[in-house]
C-alpha cells in the first residue's frame, strides 16, 4: 500500500506546492541530465567503434547490446526526437509517479533490448532510447487507467495527446524502426504500472469551497460547541435555592391599625 502523505503537508496548501514544485523540478533535471549523457555518448560515437554495445538478434555477442543499444543513436535527428520524447516523457512519469518510475526503468531498458533480440532479424543491429520512452508512455497510460483518480487520469491524458502514436509503433509499419524494441520497453512500461500502481500516494484533491463549508457544517451538526464556549442549557444549570413547598408554609396574620 502506498505510503500516507503528512498530515501537514496535506493540509496545508502552501506546503504542499513546495513539496509539489521540488518533486516535478526532480524530474524534470533528472530527465534532462539523461538528455545530456546521451549528447556526450553521442558526440564520442564518431572516434570510437560501438557496434559491440548494439543489440545483435541471435547473437551471443548482442547480448551487450541489452545494457548499451539505449544510449547509442545513429544519428543527431534520431537522438533528437528520442531526446525530447525522454524529457517530455520522463518529467510527466517521474513527477507523478517518482517511486514506480525509478523501479520501472530497469524493465523497460531490459524490456527494450530484449524485445529486439528476441524479435529482430539476425544481421540486424538495433539501438536507440525509443524503447525506453515507449515504456514511459505505456507506464503513464495504464497508470491512468489503474488508479483512476483526477491527477493520474489527467497525465495520462496529456501522454495519450502528445505521444498517442506509440500506440502503433509498437507493431511494425515503418522501414529502418525497431518495432521491436518499441514493444518490449511498452510491454516493460504496462508490467510496472501492473506492479507498483500503489507505489506512489495519491495526491490531495484541492477542495471547493462550498465543499468545505458542508464538512463544517456536518462537523458543527455533530458537535455543535467543541470549544465549551456556548452556554449550556438551562437544566443542566446547577440550582443554588430551591422554594419552599407552598403545603408546608404558614401564613402570617400581619396587624393593621384602624383609621379613625
Amino acid at each position: 500500500m502506498p505510503d500516507k502523505i503528512p498530515e501537514a503537508v496535506a493540509l496545508d496548501p502552501k506546503a504542499q506546492r513546495i513539496a509539489d514544485r521540488k518533486r516535478w523540478m526532480g524530474a524534470f533535471n533528472l530527465s534532462l541530465a539523461a538528455v545530456l549523457l546521451l549528447l556526450v555518448i553521442h558526440s564520442l560515437q564518431g572516434a570510437v567503434d560501438l557496434r559491440g554495445w548494439m543489440v545483435q538478434p541471435w547473437s551471443t555477442a548482442g547480448l551487450l547490446g541489452i545494457l548499451g543499444a539505449p544510449l547509442l543513436h545513429g544519428s543527431f535527428e534520431h537522438l533528437a526526437a528520442n531526446a525530447i520524447s525522454l524529457l517530455m516523457l520522463g518529467t510527466l512519469a517521474g513527477g507523478m509517479y517518482p517511486r514506480a518510475t525509478v523501479r520501472a526503468l530497469p524493465l523497460m531498458w531490459f524490456g527494450s533490448g530484449a524485445g529486439a533480440w528476441l524479435l529482430g532479424e539476425a544481421g540486424s543491429y538495433h539501438l536507440g532510447a525509443s524503447g525506453i520512452t515507449h515504456g514511459l508512455m505505456f507506464l503513464v497510460f495504464i497508470l491512468g487507467l489503474l488508479r483512476r483518480d483526477r491527477p493520474a487520469i489527467a497525465a495520462a491524458m496529456i501522454a495519450f495527446f502528445l505521444y498517442g502514436g506509440m500506440l502503433l509503433t509498437i507493431f511494425p509499419r515503418e522501414i529502418g524502426v525497431s518495432w521491436q524494441a518499441h514493444m518490449g520497453g511498452a510491454l516493460g512500461g504496462v508490467l510496472a504500472a501492473f506492479l507498483w500502481r500503489r507505489l506512489d500516494p495519491r495526491q490531495p484533491r484541492r477542495k471547493y469551497s462550498w465543499e468545505i463549508e458542508e464538512e463544517l457544517a456536518e462537523a458543527d451538526a455533530l458537535n455543535p460547541d467543541p470549544e465549551g464556549l456556548e452556554l449550556r442549557a438551562s437544566d443542566d444549570v446547577p440550582v443554588l435555592w430551591h422554594r419552599p413547598d407552598p403545603a408546608d408554609e404558614r401564613g402570617v396574620v400581619l396587624p393593621f391599625r384602624r383609621r379613625d
